[in-house]
C-alpha cells in the first residue's frame, strides 16, 4: 500500500514546518521582551549635580534624605556651609 503522493513533504509537512518556525520566532521574541522588562534601564545622561533654583543647604538636605550621605557627613557639610556664609 502506498501512502501520500510520494512528492516531498506534502501540505501537512509544510504546515508543520511553518508552525514550528512561528513557535521558535515567538519564543525568541518573548525572551527578548521579558529581558527588556527585567533589565534595569540605563541612563543616557548623567544627572545634574545641582538642580536649578536650589541652594546648597536644600541640596544637602535632599542628599541626606535620600540616604546618599550619613548624618556625620551631613552635619560636617552643613557646618562648612554655615561658616562660609
Amino acid at each position: 500500500m502506498m501512502y501520500g503522493s510520494g512528492v516531498g513533504f506534502g501540505l501537512g509537512g509544510f504546515l508543520g514546518m511553518l508552525g514550528m518556525i512561528v513557535v521558535v520566532i515567538g519564543v525568541v521574541l518573548l525572551i527578548a521582551w521579558l529581558g527588556g522588562r527585567v533589565a534595569p534601564a540605563t541612563q543616557t545622561q548623567p544627572p545634574m549635580s545641582q538642580p536649578i533654583g536650589q541652594d546648597a543647604f536644600e541640596l544637602l538636605r535632599m542628599r541626606f534624605a535620600r540616604g546618599e550621605i550619613t548624618e556625620v557627613e551631613y552635619r560636617s557639610a552643613k557646618q562648612v556651609l554655615e561658616e562660609g556664609r
